[in-house]
């Protein structure tokens, strides 16, 4: 399918979630049926066995129904394709394919749907790694790029166009105010944060080898998830040699849950209790819906060793492998709490509704993963939520202070 926004690739895909959404239905009604016939026939045991024949035949027909329906509407969609090609996507579809995707995002890759999210390093909205005529993209942007490159990776369930809130976007305004060139990531946040953090390597490796002028300095902003996957990828471009981490400089984390958020913990334990229980089993397949980059967030694993040989779904002890802070790099972090003073219990607790201040500042009981931020490069902002990172002043006026070094080197970062 093509790249641009095409209404046809959005029907076959949300046609085919649909029909695999209804099959899971009749998926677990089939095994409800099956369960409250397995306790209630006792009575009559020469009935068991027709009676749970029956059941599976009428549930097979169901899904046979339904799979050819689902057919006969990937053909109409693909005869009409020729005219539902755009350039224009429809009101909210940004917003819907982040969530889809940071939901589902592995099981959409898997399954090859359409909905499925690329990786991509966007640049005044022009893909400048994966296009195949990249160079020549690269040197009609040429005129408005400079040696500083500023990489914003955004969080899960979200996108690179979610930088922009309430009318604000810190990678514009720090281009403005420090001479820098914003880069936008885009990417499947529903795969596993490891799949991700290989694969961003690899695309900033090619980004420094096809900028068209030197790159003198890699600067990441990270928010929430994004962060764990830029210490994934600089994790895999050490092992691999590549050229880009040489050329970083800081790395600043806004609500980075760096071990791990209480949300898909909780999850986690709604769905081994419900698999325990005889009549509620059924539907602890709800539970494994949600995808591998929400299960990577019970512990924060950042790489394919912290996962690899597990059940994601069944208990297991945290066994991430220690990835410390690079000791080149200026690592910042920046947690912000719901309560209105730091001593509020909700600050404790909840930090800024999803991300515990602990877990935002690296801080860990065990100390081979305690992240050790510098303290005068830890900040705990009262009286926000997780989404005020992206536009709330006080953190702009942060990262200004953070990056004021930058901002004042004016031969380095004066635009070419």
């Amino acid at each position: 399918m093509s790249r641009k926004h095409s209404h046809a690739s959005d029907l076959l895909g949300l046609n085919r979630l649909m029909i695999d959404a209804l099959l899971g239905s009749t998926d677990l009604a089939e095994q409800v049926h099956l369960s409250i016939l397995n306790h209630t026939t006792s009575f009559a045991p020469s009935l068991h066995k027709p009676l749970m024949k029956a059941t599976s035949l009428v549930y097979h027909k169901l899904r046979h129904a339904t799979n050819l329906a689902g057919s006969g509407i990937d053909q109409l969609v693909n005869w009409l394709t020729p005219y539902l090609v755009t350039n224009q996507g429809w009101k909210g579809r940004d917003s819907v394919i982040a969530v889809l995707n940071g939901v589902l995002g592995d099981y959409l890759h898997s399954t090859q749907n359409p909905l499925a999210m690329e990786m991509e390093l966007k640049c005044r909205g022009i893909n400048v790694v994966a296009n195949e005529q990249k160079k020549l993209t690269l040197r009609q942007l040429r005129p408005r790029l400079n040696g500083h490159v500023l990489v914003l990776a955004h969080g899960l369930c979200m996108s690179d166009l979610m930088w922009r809130r309430n009318q604000h976007d810190h990678g514009a305004a720090l281009e403005h105010d420090c001479a820098c060139t914003a880069v936008y990531l885009r990417y499947n946040s529903g795969l596993h944060i490891s799949s991700n953090g290989e694969q961003l390597a690899q695309q900033l490796e090619s980004l420094v080898q096809n900028w068209p002028v030197p790159i003198q300095e890699l600067t990441f902003l990270c928010h929430s998830m994004g962060g764990m996957l830029v210490r994934s990828a600089h994790y895999y471009a050490e092992k691999a040699g590549y050229t880009w981490p040489s050329k970083t400089s800081r790395m600043v984390f806004l609500g980075t849950p760096h071990h791990g958020a209480p949300l898909e913990r909780s999850g986690h334990w709604f769905h081994l209790f419900i698999s325990n229980n005889r009549y509620l089993a059924p539907f602890s397949s709800l539970g494994r819906i949600r995808s591998a980059g929400i299960t990577d967030l019970r512990h924060g694993n950042l790489l394919s060793q912290d996962w690899h040989g597990v059940d994601r779904f069944v208990h297991s002890e945290d066994r991430r492998i220690p990835v410390p802070l690079p000791e080149e790099i200026d690592c910042y972090a920046l947690a912000a709490t719901i309560g209105k003073r730091k001593s509020d219990i909700r600050d404790r607790l909840l930090g800024d509704g999803l991300v515990p201040i602990n877990s935002a500042l690296g801080i860990h009981q065990n100390s081979s993963l305690n992240l050790l931020f510098k303290p005068e490069n830890q900040v705990i902002l009262p009286g926000m939520n997780h989404l005020d990172l992206l536009n709330r002043d006080e953190v702009y006026q942060q990262l200004l202070k953070w990056l004021a070094v930058s901002c004042q080197q004016e031969t380095s970062c004066a635009i070419l």
